[in-house]
Formats: structure tokens, sequence, C-alpha cells
């Protein structure tokens, strides 16, 4: 690691490289900038990452520098997230197309990043699932247990049980904090409670501290536990290439079941068909690790939640079609998972527009999860082989145990929630469940999560049916008109149309193909072609064919059914 006059160190460690830039994609803010004299950063989107290979971006917002670009005039990305500055080394395109509208280039990848860390500034936070152990003592030898939240170079919060508060009344020194990492790492430090907040609802103190007379062997180690646990985290988030991150040596303990959340997490991206999906790989990895932690009696992540209710809003701005499409290329997810991510990802296409911006959000998480609770009943409804009114009882039961599970979300509407995870599977002739709603009892939310859980259930393999056509689908939807709403049906095909993006056709040259894009009257505007009626995966797709489609493949001729 060698370090610049201006501060920035160097990083050229490609595990490293590959980590800094992950998080440059994630947390978007990435600007380009020109390395002639005075140039001004612009901002971009830095889609995705071929380790070794290449970067993959958006510069449709700097369309007008494309043609100095093109010519191999060099530039710089530029990055700045929770304390740290990224930056490039100089970098040339090697590849542009224009795809929706949009320029997706390629440039060469870096061979080294600069990196400026802001010690003081940056703050470290433990994951869901990183326990570090703390014990706070004070003057008096009265002591208390708690756990870890987030850690600096001169702070730290720690969640501590409410009763608590009376061992920092009565301190009259500083406090002892001692820290024990899951590997048996420990450390002692001096402190001073600064603030402290209430959760009654969790029986809760969290306080921040502030680290108060430490040797520069004290602040070397403090740094140390920060990287390390900012390493950890990195795992944590990017849980779809943990088995290729090495784990940090303070979290290798067994005493955390840390390889059954390794075994959920682990994805291999060069299987994902598109870069949206690619991203959507992050909010399967919440989902999978959910459900995972719903079984072994957790509640619900009430940040993750938002976090990936963010994302998946995120997402659909950027480009709704891409992400309709990516909704199609996650056949490698538990069905729960890929189940709550299209439910959530059609929704917002559907009906986001016509809502505030809280109940959108609402509205999308609700939908991640509203599966899960499935896994809290006894799965013996999913073996048995003749679905009976007892297992129907016992079906009803996993809206409301979900719903027991998302009490610390205080940020999500409960009305939406209650609408999207129990009116979902209510029909308007009384025949749904869990409460038999009828008639206009079935809220107008309601009615429309029914008919997109409907649609998203047919498009796949069941024990008892094969995966159903849109056309067969619409037929269904429209000759129950006693439990769908007709009103609701006609709107859904109306704007999703006959032949919707995630469609494999047949068209009259006999080629197959994926629709990824079409027009606002439902003409295929790109498609991606493949030999196989298979699940879109990267090895099962050939190359894209847009804006020319009905020259080059003819009229589509009829849909394949393939389970997604």
């Amino acid at each position: 690691m060698e370090v610049e006059q201006d501060g920035f160190e160097s990083v050229d460690d490609h595990a490293s490289i590959s980590d800094l830039l992950d998080l440059m994609i994630e947390n978007g803010g990435v600007s380009l900038c020109l390395t002639t004299p005075n140039a001004t950063p612009e901002p971009i989107v830095l889609m995705e990452q071929h380790p070794g290979e290449a970067l993959v971006m958006d510069l449709s917002p700097v369309s007008y520098l494309l043609h100095r670009l093109q010519s191999g005039e060099p530039f710089f990305l530029r990055g700045q997230f929770e304390g740290k500055v990224i930056r490039t080394t100089a970098l040339t395109l090697v590849q542009t197309r224009r795809s929706g509208g949009r320029f997706l280039c390629e440039s060469d990848y870096p061979g080294a990043l600069w990196v400026l860390q802001r010690r003081e500034s940056f703050r470290a936070q433990l994951r869901l699932g990183m326990t570090v152990a703390v014990t706070v003592t004070n003057d008096q030898g009265q002591s208390a247990q708690g756990e870890l939240r987030d850690l600096s170079q001169s702070g730290c919060q720690v969640e501590l049980p409410l009763n608590a508060s009376g061992i920092l009344t009565q301190a009259h020194s500083p406090l002892r904090l001692a820290f024990t990492f899951p590997d048996g790492t420990s450390f002692a430090i001096d402190a001073e409670a600064r603030h402290q907040q209430v959760d009654a609802e969790h029986h809760l103190l969290r306080v921040g501290f502030e680290l108060v007379d430490h040797s520069a062997e004290q602040s070397r180690k403090i740094w140390y536990f920060v990287c390390e646990i900012e390493r950890e985290a990195i795992r944590y988030d990017k849980e779809a290439e943990a088995s290729a991150r090495q784990a940090s040596p303070l979290f290798t303990s067994q005493g955390i079941a840390r390889s059954q959340q390794d075994q959920v997490g682990r994805r291999d991206l060069k299987h994902y068909a598109t870069p949206a999906a690619r991203r959507l790989v992050k909010v399967a990895a919440y989902l999978d690790a959910q459900l995972l932690l719903l079984t072994q009696g957790n509640d619900i992540d009430s940040r993750q939640l938002s976090l990936n209710a963010d994302r998946i809003i995120s997402l659909h701005e950027e480009d709704r079609q891409a992400l309709l499409f990516a909704s199609r290329c996650l056949s490698l997810e538990p069905e729960l998972v890929r189940h709550g991510i299209a439910v959530a990802i059609q929704l917002l296409d559907w009906i986001g527009a016509d809502l505030p911006p809280d109940a959108r959000k609402a509205m999308v998480a609700s939908a991640l999860v509203h599966d899960l609770g499935k896994a809290l009943i006894p799965q013996v409804v999913y073996t048995a082989p003749h679905f009976e009114a007892s297992h129907l009882k016992v079906l009803s039961e996993h809206p409301g145990l979900l719903l027991e599970r998302l009490k610390s979300c205080q940020w999500l509407s409960q009305s939406v929630a209650h609408a999207v995870i129990k009116g979902i599977n209510e029909r308007i002739d009384g025949s749904g469940y869990p409460d038999r709603l009828d008639g206009q009892a079935v809220g107008e939310l309601s009615r429309a999560c029914a008919i997109i859980d409907v649609v998203e259930a047919m498009r796949r393999d069941r024990p008892d049916r094969p995966a159903t056509t849109t056309q067969q689908i619409y037929r269904y939807l429209l000759s129950h008109p006693e439990q769908f709403d007709p009103r609701w049906v006609k709107r859904y095909i109306d704007h999703f149309t006959a032949l919707p993006v995630g469609t494999l056709v047949l068209f009259s040259s006999e080629q197959l193909a994926w629709i990824v894009r079409i027009d606002e009257r439902g003409t295929p505007l790109e498609v991606v072609l493949t030999d196989q009626a298979a699940a879109p995966l990267r090895a099962t797709l050939k190359y894209s064919v847009s804006g020319d489609v009905a020259e080059r493949l003819g009229s589509p001729v009829r849909e394949l059914a393939v389970s997604t």
C-alpha cells in the first residue's frame, strides 16, 4: 500500500478493489471526471463490474462527452460514502451501445484505487448476525451486558437492557467498556455516556459513548477493530459473493451460527442474466437470510427491510423495464424469495405512481415479505398428498404470524401492511383467507394484490400443474369475476399488455426470444434470443435485438410457458 501526498492510499489488492467497487455501485453518487485540468466531475451510474476485466456504466447523463470518451480520452471515477473517498486510476472506454435510449458503456478495469479514509468520521456498523458482547462497568463495580452496534475512532453505540440506566446514572467517573469478539479477542477502554435513547417496545437502552483517555496503542487497536468490523459487514452486505471473500478473523467463532447464514447467502453472480438481476441478488440474499432468522425466532429486521424496499424503488426509477425483466431472471433463488420480489416489483410498476412515497415504500416492503410467514407454519401443509380443510386452517395462520414479526418496523404503515400481507389472499366472494372477507370489505389495494399474486403463482410450475402462459392466466382471471374484481383485471391487462416484459415468444422466423422491452402498445422493442425454453440465465441467452425486432425476427407467433 502506497501513500500519496494528499492523504490518499493506493489499494492494489484485487479482492479489496472488488469490494470497494461494489460499495461504489451500491451506494451510488459516482462521478466521472476527465483527467484534463479543471475538469468538472459529472454524475453517472456505475452499474456493475467484471473483476479484472471491465466496468459497466450508464453514461446517458454525460452523453455530450461521449465523442471525447469514445476517441480515447482518459477519465477517472470518484465516489464518497461513510467517510471514504474512492477514486479509480485513469480509465478509457472500450465499448458503447445504446439500449432503450440509454448509453451503456464499458471501460477497462482499474489496476488500483485511491482511498482517502477520514478515520475520525468513519463509523463501522455491525450488521444483523454480527455479535460483539460489551460489558459496561461503573466505578462502583456494577455492570451490565450489552451488544455493540457501531464503533468509530472516537466512540461507539451499545445496546443495553433498560435496567442498565441505573448503572449509568450512578457513575461518578468514566465507565469501563470491555469488548469481546466472537474469536475470543477482548479489549477494554474508558468511556463516557453522551446520549441515551429508550426503545420501550424492545426493553432496550441505546447508549452513545465517547471513548476517553486512550493511548496511542489503544487508538491503533480501535482502528483495527473498526476496519475488521467494516470488512465483515461487507461480507454480510455482499452475501451474493461471500464465498469469494475472506472472513475477518475476529468473527470466525463457532459461537455464531455464521455457517448457516453463509450457506444462505452464497451466490455466483456470473450465472445471473442481466446487470439488474445481479443487483436484485442482494434483495434475494436478504429475504433468504430473513427466512432462516424467522424460523430461529427472530423478528423481521426493520432496517434491512427498509433498505431493500428503497433498493427496489431506486432500481425501478432507474429503469423500470430492466427491473421487470430482471424479476424473471431469479430462477436460482428459493420460490418464496423470487415470488415476493416479483410481486413487489409488479405492484410498484402498476400502481406505485398513484401512491404517496411512504405508502409506496410500505407497499413494496410488505409485498417483499408477504409470504415469508409460510416458514412459520407446519410444513406438512405443503407435503400432504391431499389439501384438506384442516390444512387451509393452518395455512390461514401465516399472514398473522408474519405481522407479529413486523412490530419493530415502526416506519411501516400498518394499514398498508395488512392490506398487502392479509388482503393478498382474500377474494371478493369470501372464499379467501385469513378472514374470509367479501365484497367491499376487501379494499382496493388488496384487490390489486390478489391479481398480481395469482399471476405470479400461475407463471411457475407447481406439483399439481405446470406453468401457464400469459393468455391462459388472463382467461382464468376474466372467467372468475366473483373472485377477482373485473375492473382491476382489465387495468392489469391494459398496463402489462398481451405479451409483457419477461415473456418467452416464438417468432415467425422460428426463433425464440425473451421480451426485454415493449412500447406503449405492447410491441416488442428489444428481445434477447435463446435456443432453450428455460428460465433466463446468462448461459441460456445469446444476443439481443433491438429497434427492428419485427423486421429481423418477424411477428410473434405464440408464447411458451416457462417457470421463472
